[in-house]
Order: structure tokens, then sequence, then C-alpha cells
């Protein structure tokens, strides 16, 4: 199939392309790495009246931490740009985690990590690494910018909480409350497919002590979980095989997986669990080597 006609604009400014939004009275789409979008115009799941192409506006394509910690993310960031950063392993660990099993290289080559959050998929990896971090998303629109939590942001499957003549122009992370750990783990039919389930972990801890924790869920709801009675169990403590365990009970409670042919709901609530198992048991590990 071939996609709808469709008016194709490349703003050269954040204000034209807001501009343009603001014109096309909510009949617009936002085009910047277009891994998910130009497939669903060619299935005429999407048919947009106007295509903005943000892609020629410099300065989006970024990936920095501010000098207090906070790590910024532009709206033309490509999955590629974090997979090749050597830094993030130690910067942003959870991050670099999920940044080389999101999708398959040539989708990593072009797509956005900016435009998958807001793409809104429930089986996207984003938004739970974001959610667990306690990132946020910002939009900027006529009245202004305005910063989104991203455990806010997607409110319903492939939804999210942009105005039709706003932009998201970055994602960020808050700079850590002590040392930050964390990993990602995703169950996937063959490389390159969504997630059957993801467990993004982010911990931050002073000493043995944590002081902060987000556990966020991809592929077993209508939307990304965010496990926070599991996450908030761990603040105050120190990862031990008992916190650990009643931790993946929360997270694997919480989580609303279906029967499919991917597998029982069952199945899919026991991999939730043994993937937090496993990342917070390794977490507890590096901690108890370097003591």
């Amino acid at each position: 199939m071939y996609p709808s006609r469709f008016s194709y604009e490349a703003p050269t400014t954040v204000a034209e392309a807001i501009d343009l939004l603001r014109r096309a009275e909510g009949e617009a789409k936002v085009l910047a790495g277009g891994q998910s979008l130009v497939p669903m115009m060619k299935l005429r799941f999407a048919s947009p009246e106007m295509l903005v192409d943000i892609n020629n506006i410099p300065g989006l394509a970024y990936h920095s931490a501010d000098p207090d910690g906070t790590y910024r993310i532009g709206a033309l960031c490509r999955h590629e740009d974090l997979e090749k950063d050597a830094e993030l392993v130690t910067q942003q660990p959870t991050i670099a985690a999920a940044a080389p099993v999101i999708a398959d290289p040539i989708v990593r080559t072009r797509g956005t990590v900016v435009g998958s959050l807001c793409h809104a998929d429930p089986q996207g990896d984003w938004a739970s690494v974001m959610s667990a971090l306690g990132g946020s998303i910002v939009a900027e629109g006529p009245s202004g910018r305005r910063s989104i939590q991203c455990v806010d942001f997607v409110n319903g499957p492939f939804q999210n909480l942009l105005q039709p003549d706003e932009l998201a122009i970055e994602a960020f992370v808050p700079p850590p409350v002590g040392a930050r750990s964390g990993g990602y783990l995703k169950l996937e039919r063959r490389i390159g497919d969504f997630a059957t389930v993801g467990v993004a972990v982010s911990v931050e801890s002073s000493g043995d002590q944590v002081t902060r924790a987000g556990i966020g869920l991809t592929g077993v709801g209508p939307s990304t979980i965010c496990a926070e009675a599991a996450a908030e169990l761990l603040v105050g403590q120190d990862l031990n095989p008992e916190t650990i365990h009643r931790a993946a009970e929360l997270a694997s409670e919480i989580s609303q997986p279906r029967s499919d042919h991917r597998g029982s709901a069952a199945y899919k609530r026991h991999v939730v669990a043994t993937f937090v198992t496993r990342i917070l048991s390794s977490l507890e590990l590096a901690t108890r080597e370097a003591a």
C-alpha cells in the first residue's frame, strides 16, 4: 500500500515547526526518525494531512550531562548514538543496557529516542527505561516550554500528553541521589522483535543503602507500567535476597499481561519476576565485590 496524500514541510527552527503544527490544527505528524511513522503511513494506520520533518533543525541531535548530573537527550538523538557512547555504562547504566537491544541495527541508525517515547508503543523499550529513571519530556509550544514526567506522559496505547501544536524537543533524566546503577532485560522472539517482556531497573545508593529506585515494565500492559511499590520497597534498604525477592513479587503482581501467541499471562508474570531478580541480584553482587 501507499500512504494517502500529504503536504511536506521541512522547518529549520523550532519556532517554525511549532507554527506549522499550530496551523495544521491537529492534522500534522512530526517526522524525526520515521521508523514507526512511515510504516504506519504506508499501511494507512496514520494519514496525516501534513508531515513536519524536523531533521533540518540544528541543535537537537545531542545527548549530554549537565554539570549537576542532569542527563539530556535531544529530539534528533538516534538510538545508535547512545549505543556507541562508551561513557554511558558508568553515567547511565540502564540506558546503556537498553540501547543495544532497541529493534535492529537499521532502525537504531535512524530511529530517535524521543520519537520512540512519543510513539507510546506499549512494547516500546525507552518508556520503561525513562520511567525507571524518573525522566521527563520537555515539550515546547506557542505558550512556551513545559516538562512532563515520563510516568504521566503516556496515557494509553499510542497516546501521549502532547498538545497538537507542541513539539517534544528533549528527554531528560534528573541528577542521581547517590551512585547510580541499573540494567535492562528484554525477552524477544528474535533479534529486532518487539519485547514480549522488558524490565528496566534503576537504583541509586549511598554506601549499602538504596536512596532511590525505579522499575519500569514493557509489554505487560496497555502501556508502560511503573512498578512504584516494588521500587519503594527498596528505598532505605540494602539489596539482599529477601528485599530482592519481595520487589520481584510486587513487580510481577502489578503487571497486566495478556495470554497470546508469545506466551501465557502467567508465563509473562514469571518473566517479570525473573528479570527483576536477575538485575537486582547482579547489582547486589557488584556492591559486595566493591566493598
